[in-house]
């Protein structure tokens, strides 16, 4: 069997399909495995998550997923690489990591687990073109031909190009008769044409942002919301971008509706500020709100209240209830996003109608397999990518 990709997917393919006895090739276009792996989660490798649910998984086909993660639970994950050596602990929201904290060590288990079961890894070797005579695959490679009777495309998405990733596998796979659902950046920063953003870059702050498109709520994500000089990042941001990435490429208007209090309900921030006026002071309104706001911000937040007070005592309820609608509610218009070299993952890939999710393999060419992010499936931060990764491998490995 070649296996093309030694990400996620293709090394717990590679292993699985070696230990029940194939012999295995693994293709791999950068000069080492696990590429992908060695810089998620910061370093530490958000492995998997400890809470799979289906609708933290999306896909064109949710069917498809369903049946792909039907007795593939977090136990199963966990079971198949403690039973490599490597333990796991749990962080926030179910988020599951290497116990050392270290992404290299998860790289260096799956390299050697492959390499005793017996698998061939062939490094800096590109795929450049794949060809079907009778039985055979006939890959075409930077480093000679290769052929098998099976064949797993295994080779990711576009997104971090800096790392590898790319369409080759696309291109593969719809030669070969296979359709692809289009492709979008995800878990990826948000761009803003706003002149203000630039100017509270490094502000960050716990809030709530809510995505609007042509006027509509779509969607409302909690978490870190930091401000940068081409827009918004954090990990509220990060939520949010898959249905921004889908929106904006329908050219619909995108606007985010920030709440930079979201612990304070609207009538509690109120009585706080309207407590805090000293009627006799002569502080300007700048200096008095830079108690409780940072001082970026504050120009940007005078300017949509259209608060007209300019000193403490000037202030009434009803220049307090502009302030704090806009402390609540600051509209940011998003563009752009910042594009595949800045997304952790894609959404689309091949249709998943057209391959079998108990075997991954193709309906349309048999023997021709797929895993990982090159089908129609992402996941939402957190380790769900992961699971979906290690699962389809598992599945090839156990079905070959």
């Amino acid at each position: 069997m070649i296996i093309i990709g030694a990400g996620a997917a293709g090394l717990v393919a590679a292993i699985t399909s070696a230990r029940v006895g194939h012999k295995v090739t693994l293709l791999e276009q950068n000069h080492k495995v696990g590429k992908k792996i060695l810089v998620s989660g910061n370093g530490k490798c958000n492995i998997d998550n400890k809470y799979i649910n289906l609708n933290r998984f999306h896909s064109q086909n949710p069917s498809f997923v369903e049946k792909v993660l039907e007795g593939y639970g977090f136990e199963v994950i966990e079971k198949f690489f403690t039973s490599m050596g490597l333990e796991l602990v749990e962080g926030k929201e179910g988020k599951m990591f290497p116990m050392s904290l270290q992404a290299s060590a998860v790289v260096e288990l799956l390299e050697y687990e492959a390499k005793r079961a017996g698998v061939e890894i062939v490094c800096d070797c590109a795929v450049t073109a794949i060809e079907k005579e009778g039985d055979l695959f006939q890959v075409e490679t930077s480093q000679g031909t290769k052929i098998s009777t099976k064949l797993l495309i295994a080779s990711g998405s576009p997104a971090a190009p800096q790392l590898g990733g790319n369409n080759s596998g696309y291109a593969f796979a719809t030669k070969m008769g296979h359709s692809l659902i289009p492709r979008h950046p995800s878990l990826v920063q948000l761009r803003s044409e706003e002149s203000w953003v630039k100017a509270c870059a490094g502000v960050k702050v716990a809030g709530v942002a809510k995505l609007y498109a042509n006027g509509e709520q779509i969607s409302e994500k909690k978490g870190d919301l930091l401000f940068t000089n081409y827009g918004i990042s954090g990990l509220a941001i990060l939520d949010l971008s898959r249905e921004v990435s889908t929106r904006l490429a329908n050219f619909d208007y995108c606007e985010l509706s920030l709440d930079l209090m979201p612990t304070l309900s609207k009538e509690k921030l109120t009585n706080l500020l309207l407590n805090r006026i000293n009627k006799e002071s002569e502080k300007p309104i700048v200096l008095w709100l830079l108690g409780i706001i940072h001082k970026k911000l504050i120009k940007i937040i005078l300017e949509q209240s259209k608060c007209k007070s300019r000193v403490e005592h000037d202030l009434n309820r009803k220049e307090i209830n502009k302030l704090v609608h806009s402390i609540k509610n600051l509209k940011l218009s998003i563009n752009d996003t910042k594009g595949f070299k800045g997304a952790e993952v894609a959404t689309g890939g091949i249709d998943t109608t057209e391959v079998n999710p108990e075997t991954m393999e193709s309906k349309l060419v048999p023997n021709l397999y797929f895993a990982g992010e090159i089908l129609d499936v992402d996941g939402d931060r957190g380790g769900f990518n992961f699971h979906f990764a290690w699962v389809t491998g598992l599945r090839i490995g156990g079905s070959i």
